[in-house]
């Protein structure tokens, strides 16, 4: 099977890799040399990924502020990194709390028998999940799902009316991290009054890369993600969008980047809270070809560039293309070049 590698950095002239493209002193005119090299490669045939190297920010993602969705007075807040999840109290007005569900359709009208639409199957769908199932989950509110209702409401401390009032529930797509205050238990609340943010629970690396690199950034992309530590961890694009990432100084200007979220496993993050990662995408890719170190490289007198094939103690020049540089490996073709061949590492 063959092998994959992938670089941190690669090149497309050997000029950039930095070895000394010579040829070997052992060598004659034929061809052939009476010393075998000291030091020796195999030609392999594997799967070449160079990969470009970008800064990315471990996080939680982007942040959503909570807002009050009723007049009263805050009289409950969760502390700054606290994770609320479904059925549980976002925060509290009037000594009541405002409840957070599972969806993507906000909360907009009372929901009450009679009514009917996907925001009704939305609500059902969570009423059921947290274990109230004495009712069909569908889209039409009915005297069942108001006999449900009230049950929950007895359960939460509300006023049992068997409607649900829109200001006393706040949906997100799953379980949500607290983020920094933005008001105090006590204040008066007017509706759209902010709250607090907050996060997703999971954390996530972002990356700003420039809007034409898109296409190495496609959502659902592996990239290599590395820790502070030097390991190495995979990752996946899960969102790529153009936002503007606004300038800190007065004298810089805004700027449209390709804000890239990538996700790792949370077991590899233990002991990781914010940090700056190195995101490792790639940008060129070459399958099932023949690969020799770049150092087994040698400049022919001719122009180009061979290699020294070593074969039952004697060398022969052979002259290669090359192609892709990854990782210390150079792409090359040749005539009779084979895997398993043995190349000469000049000294």
């Amino acid at each position: 099977m063959a092998a994959t590698v992938v670089v941190a950095l690669g090149g497309a002239a050997a000029a950039a890799t930095g070895v000394d493209l010579t040829p070997s002193p052992g060598n004659t005119a034929d061809g052939t040399a009476a010393d075998p090299p000291a030091e020796t490669a195999e030609v392999t045939r594997q799967t070449l990924v160079e990969t470009r190297t970008e800064s990315g920010r471990l996080g939680f993602g982007e942040t959503t502020t909570a807002t009050a969705r009723i007049d009263g007075t805050l009289t409950g807040l969760p502390d700054v990194g606290d994770v609320v999840d479904r059925g549980e109290a976002m925060y509290s007005v009037d000594d009541a709390p405002v409840v957070l569900l599972h969806g993507s359709l906000p909360a907009y009208r009372t929901l009450e028998p009679g009514v009917e639409g996907d925001d009704v199957a939305q609500f059902e769908e969570n009423l059921a999940a947290l274990g109230y199932e004495w009712f069909t989950v569908d889209d039409t509110f009915d005297w069942a799902t108001a006999a449900a209702v009230t049950a929950w409401q007895r359960d939460l401390g509300w006023r049992r009316t068997g409607t649900v009032d829109p200001g006393r529930i706040v949906y997100a797509e799953g379980a949500v991290r607290v983020g920094a205050h933005q008001a105090a238990v006590g204040d008066l609340l007017t509706t759209g009054t902010a709250l607090f943010g907050y996060t997703a629970t999971d954390r996530v690396v972002e990356v700003d890369l420039d809007t034409s690199d898109r296409d190495v950034a496609e959502t659902g992309t592996a990239v290599e993600v590395t820790l502070p530590d030097g390991t190495t961890i995979a990752g996946k694009v899960v969102d790529a969008e153009s936002v503007v990432d606004t300038a800190e100084d007065d004298s810089e200007q805004d700027r449209t980047v390709l804000r890239v979220t990538v996700a790792v496993d949370e077991e590899a993050l233990t002991g990781l809270d914010e940090a700056v990662l190195s995101v490792g995408f790639a940008v060129s890719r070459r399958e099932d070809v023949l690969t020799v170190p770049v150092a087994a490289l040698l400049a022919s007198a001719e122009g180009g560039y061979a290699v020294e094939v070593v074969t039952d103690g004697r060398t022969r020049l052979l002259p290669v293309e090359l192609g892709l540089f990854a990782d210390g490996r150079v792409e090359v073709t040749g005539e009779g070049l084979a895997p398993g061949m043995t190349v000469g590492m000049p000294s």
